[in-house]
């Protein structure tokens, strides 16, 4: 992914208002970001728990999308799997859902998909961040094929929240 600035972030915004956008949290260390890692850059905003946000390059373009989640109950822990990138977590995957844009997301219809709840999907395919004993499941497919496949599930939900 290529490396983009603070109001390229912001304008990429497809599912909330343009005021919206101006005021949520951006990572302040987007220089220090692992571009050449990311499929995707995705962050939890630290002044609203239930709030993450996500931004891919899909066709030349970035979007972004805003993103409500609910936080687990404590002792809910348990064994789950990112529908993105298929690792799999004791406790850290989240429900993630997102406005539809336009008249849909107007009258209040949403789109979910359980996700990495620290978003950090495109790290765990590359190995680059470790989930732990059993997150990575065995597989044949090559690090190429399953970064495809991780980036077409994310378009597949950007898709769907777009249609």
């Amino acid at each position: 992914m290529k490396p983009l600035t603070e109001s390229e972030i912001r304008g990429a915004f497809v599912n909330c208002s343009k005021g919206e956008a101006k005021r949520l949290h951006v990572p302040r260390d987007l220089a220090e970001q692992p571009w050449d890692d990311l499929d995707f850059l995705g962050w939890r905003d630290p002044q609203a728990p239930d709030r993450s946000y996500l931004v891919a390059e899909l066709d030349g373009r970035a979007v972004a999308l805003a993103l409500r989640s609910s936080s687990a109950a404590a002792g809910q822990a348990r064994l789950s799997m990112c529908s993105m990138c298929l690792t799999t977590h004791s406790g850290g995957v989240s429900l993630m859902v997102a406005a539809k844009t336009g008249k849909a997301g107007q009258q209040g219809n949403t789109v979910g998909a359980y996700m990495c709840s620290d978003l950090a999907c495109p790290l765990y395919v590359r190995g680059k961040k470790d989930a732990g004993i059993g997150a990575r499941l065995h597989e044949t497919l090559t690090l190429e094929e399953k970064i495809q496949r991780t980036v077409a599930n994310l378009a597949a939900f950007i898709a769907k929240v777009t249609a």
